[in-house]
């Protein structure tokens, strides 16, 4: 079964210009590497530092994802905010700007009850304007959203997916086996770590930040699925944790997008600089990624698929 929303699709950074003003040059580099790579892209979630940004560079980069988008590629564009109105107001936007779909994490700072959640997600599919994808995410919301309610939430018109970021195996395998088989209705994992399993036991598709990097790891391990290699899926998993433990470990989420950012930059795709309330590591830490990042490179054979523009 083909659904419509599956695949492998990257939270893509924000690049950044030193006043904080969208790096165009980046998001072209970094859009040409997916495209090279057979993975889509989505702006504006969590690691697109979408909750710092001012709404001016918001509106720039759905722009220039729009028109960057070729052929049968899908563009994903995240919409969350405290302010609902925002939310729409984005969302409208996107969709005039070439979006396949939209995503909303739930608003943050007053917890809410199912009911609120219901009537929010509920209200949001009604005046989006397109199609909407629920995006799961207890780190920084602090709320979890139930698959109960999600399913109920699943036979909204409007409402096509899950991207569920949520670290728990039993909840991973409850959703696929809840939304496997609907045709209507995609689910994707949001957490690198359990990717093989995920799309062994028939998740829809992978959400992993660390294909902002190297993009051909989730693609090769998707051929990987399709193709019975067992072996090489989890090959490609080991890779991935290698990868991710590279910038994620021993920091917390916001210090990992600016450790992403450095690598990203080191590899000539955008440029560093990330938007406060975050701030850059120590020179030592930003010396002892990029001598990492080579060591890998030099071990495991991974190199970028693109030219880069100048």
């Amino acid at each position: 079964m083909k659904k419509r929303y599956s695949g492998v699709v990257i939270p893509a950074i924000t690049p950044l210009t030193e006043s904080h003003e969208l790096d165009k040059e980046g998001v072209k580099n970094m859009f040409a590497n997916f495209h090279a790579n057979n993975v889509e892209p989505f702006i504006l979630g969590t690691t697109g530092e979408a909750a710092s940004l001012p709404i001016t560079v918001k509106f720039d980069y759905i722009k220039l994802a729009g028109e960057l988008k070729q052929g049968t590629d899908k563009l994903y564009v995240g919409v969350a905010s405290n302010r609902f109105e925002e939310s729409v107001s984005l969302a409208k936007y996107a969709f005039e700007n070439g979006a396949d779909a939209v995503a909303a994490h739930l608003p943050s700072y007053y917890k809410l009850s199912d009911a609120q959640v219901k009537n929010y997600y509920e209200q949001l599919a009604g005046q989006c304007g397109g199609p909407l994808i629920i995006y799961n995410i207890p780190a920084t919301t602090h709320m979890s959203i139930s698959l109960k309610l999600i399913d109920e939430l699943s036979y909204h018109d409007n409402i096509v997916g899950v991207k569920d970021s949520e670290q728990n195996e039993e909840r991973v395998r409850e959703s696929i086996k809840l939304w496997k088989d609907r045709e209507d209705f995609s689910y994707f994992l949001g957490w690198a770590a359990r990717s093989a399993d995920a799309l062994l036991n028939g998740s829809d598709g992978l959400i992993p930040s660390t294909g902002n990097l190297f993009p051909g790891v989730y693609n090769a391990m998707m051929e990987a699925v399709k193709n019975g290699d067992h072996d090489l899926v989890y090959a490609f998993q080991k890779k991935s944790d290698m990868l991710g433990k590279l910038y994620q470990s021993g920091r917390l989420l916001g210090e990992s997008l600016w450790a992403l950012k450095v690598l990203m930059y080191e590899s000539k795709l955008c440029l560093p600089y990330v938007m406060p309330p975050l701030y850059p590591q120590s020179a030592d830490d930003e010396a002892q990624l990029i001598k990492t990042l080579h060591e890998i490179r030099d071990n495991e054979g991974l190199n970028l698929k693109i030219d880069i523009c100048d």
